[in-house]
């Protein structure tokens, strides 16, 4: 948060809207002036519309409505000055310009309403999506935490992309994925899933059983949705779970049909492959021996980037997927985990060159030297 201004009158400085006004008013004197030079052979009143027209384009309806006021007296002033006076001809046209004038004020006005209510529904979603989607801790235990969250359109709250991280029993367990769909089903569909995470996580159960736990909690709660939502039995989740032991140099993972995290290691990247991946939650009933839990070296001054398919299914122009483990190996390795994500993140927009086609999530975590934990 920025510090206040300590400047006399800061808080009453001069709005873009109303600096803008010089527009409208310059083409209401510059109108008059040709009507009145013009004489009575020429009618340009009427062009006075233009106005409160490119008023109501960047002012609210009170500036339009006063806009119009002004167009009006300035055609009867035109008038006026011309030596017409108040014919019947005028007296049609100022009512004309009057009524479309209000005609633009409650366009306006419309228009306003709408821009609140959809600002309102942004700040709604914006806490539903702090509410769901928890700010990673920066630090946990002896690891380094930075996350991002890249919403594919540019007003997006939420998303299908998950995470979370939870400290129990000196172990730090993180889970990422990204449920299928967009929209308020997958609200539903993220709450139940990290609610399930966090309490299978605190109950300190193994990585599969708390795999077998996410995914009876997602299978029943669609094959109960199916009836009302058709969409329901197509829908599932791919997630990756990991345990970081505070006191061993290694992380246990277990997927969940979710793409391999990427270590780098002395300077060296490599994609930490499953040797069984598990299908992702939601698909079957899952069963003890469905999920495997593989285990990787992970020592003091590793960093670990944990992703979802946001991020290596972005397309160039040209139909290019974004080569993650090329443009991570780029990375100084300077700044930490929060200079990684930066790094990507603005390395994949660059890419991109537009918007995403789908939602995207990073989280880079640093195992720190032991002197730290």
């Amino acid at each position: 948060m920025g510090a206040k201004s300590d400047i006399p009158g800061a808080r009453r400085a001069v709005r873009p809207s109303h600096a803008l006004l010089v527009i409208p008013l310059g083409l209401i004197i510059l109108i008059m002036i040709a009507d009145v030079f013009t004489g009575r052979s020429s009618q340009l009143g009427p062009l006075l519309i233009v106005a409160p027209a490119v008023t109501a384009s960047f002012a609210g309806p009170r500036l339009t409505g006063l806009m119009g006021a002004l167009a009006v007296a300035g055609q009867v002033l035109s008038a006026i000055a011309e030596g017409s006076g108040l014919t019947a001809g005028l007296e049609i046209q100022v009512i004309g310009l009057a009524v479309v004038s209000g005609f633009l004020v409650a366009l306006r006005a419309v228009r306003d309403l709408r821009e609140r209510q959809l600002a309102h529904t942004r700040s709604i979603a914006a806490a539903a999506q702090e509410v769901l989607i928890r700010p990673l801790p920066r630090r946990a235990g002896p690891l380094r935490i930075a996350t991002d969250y890249i919403a594919a359109e540019l007003d997006a709250r939420v998303g299908g992309d998950l995470f979370a991280a939870v400290r129990a029993d000196r172990v730090t367990r993180v889970i990422i994925g990204d449920v299928r769909g967009k929209g308020l089903p997958v609200i539903k569909d993220t709450s139940l899933l990290l609610g399930a995470f966090h309490g299978s996580a605190y109950r300190n159960l193994s990585l599969p059983h708390m795999a077998i736990h996410l995914g009876n909690a997602m299978y029943w709660n669609w094959a109960n949705a199916a009836a009302d939502d058709p969409e329901a039995d197509e829908s599932f989740v791919t997630v990756l779970l990991l345990d970081f032991p505070d006191n061993v140099g290694r992380v246990e993972t277990i997927s969940c049909g979710h793409p391999p995290p990427l270590l780098l290691h002395e300077g060296k990247i490599s994609a930490l492959d499953a040797r069984s991946p598990g299908l992702p939650l939601g698909i079957t009933v899952p069963t003890v021996d469905q999920y495997v839990v593989d285990t990787f070296s992970f020592v003091a001054g590793d960093v670990l980037l944990l992703y979802t398919d946001g991020v290596i299914e972005t397309a160039s122009p040209n139909g290019t997927f974004y080569p993650l483990s090329k443009r991570m190996a780029a990375w100084d390795g300077t700044g930490g985990p929060e200079r990684l994500v930066r790094h990507v993140h603005e390395d994949l927009l660059s890419h991109a060159r537009g918007p995403l086609g789908d939602d995207a999530a990073l989280i880079a975590i640093q195992r720190l030297a032991d002197r730290t934990e």
